[in-house]
């Protein structure tokens, strides 16, 4: 291992084997006590924390931030990888050796003879592989692969979106908008409306985003930082804040 340590002290430059090596000395038997005890577990919250962080660096439009946040996530991808090594499932090679096999076999329209000059051609055909290549037998085992991790709101829009797609759809806005106002009206005559009825109201505004072309988790994220605006400006004003609420919701400028 000293050896190791010692090739890696000799360079100026590093690339993405490099960092494979730093991570296996880190959890090597003399190496960082913290790195060592780690499993896929103990930091599973650190790698999403990262991609947040990746996509604060792309909205700031920031490319040092970018750089350094890919850095981290791709430190997290690496030190799972050595996890599994150490355990003699996969290496971080397998995981490249994948992802370029799934590449070359959903563009069968760059790396075959396969036609699709536009998106749609595109997407249709990604699916289509996506759902082989999976085993999924029905549009239902293609719902269930959505992640339940994901934010809810854009499970909600994925969920319908797959939906859309095996004809179950809701045909236009009116009629997402008129069962929003029927769901709405349950709970406000109801005195102790049950949370499956928010649930499927929240259900029913991510489709009607949707079918409007917005995404309901970017949008959502987008309004709380202006409520946080809205608020310190009324805060500001030193006027009290009970007199500001309905313009602080109301999200009109």
């Amino acid at each position: 291992m000293q050896e190791l340590i010692d090739k890696i002290l000799a360079k100026k430059n590093y690339n993405v084997y490099d960092l494979a090596d730093i991570v296996k000395v880190l959890r090597s038997e003399n190496g960082c006590p913290w790195d060592k005890v780690q499993t896929h577990q103990t930091i599973r919250k650190d790698f999403l924390e990262e991609v947040y962080e990746v996509l604060e660096a792309i909205d700031c439009d920031d490319p040092a931030m970018l750089r350094e946040e890919l850095g981290d996530v791709l430190l997290q991808v690496v030190f799972h990888a050595q996890i599994e090594t150490e355990k003699q499932a996969f290496d971080l090679d397998a995981v490249a050796d994948e992802v370029c096999k799934k590449l070359i076999i959903r563009h069968p329209h760059v790396f075959g003879d396969v036609q699709a000059d536009t998106v749609d051609k595109v997407l249709t055909n990604w699916d289509a592989i996506k759902k082989d290549e999976k085993h999924q037998e029905s549009y239902t085992d293609t719902l269930k692969s959505v992640p339940k991790v994901f934010p809810a709101l854009m499970r909600a829009q994925k969920l319908t979106k797959r939906a859309d797609r095996a004809g179950a759809d809701i045909k236009d806005k009116q009629e997402a908008a008129a069962l929003i106002r029927q769901r709405l009206d349950e709970i406000l005559s109801s005195d102790e409306p049950k949370p499956e009825s928010f649930g499927n109201m929240l259900l029913l505004c991510a489709e009607l985003a949707r079918l409007t072309g917005v995404d309901a988790e970017e949008a959502l994220g987008y309004e709380c930082q202006r409520f946080t605006d809205r608020f310190e400006q009324a805060e500001g004003s030193g006027k009290p804040l009970d007199t500001c609420a309905g313009e602080i919701f109301s999200g009109d400028d």
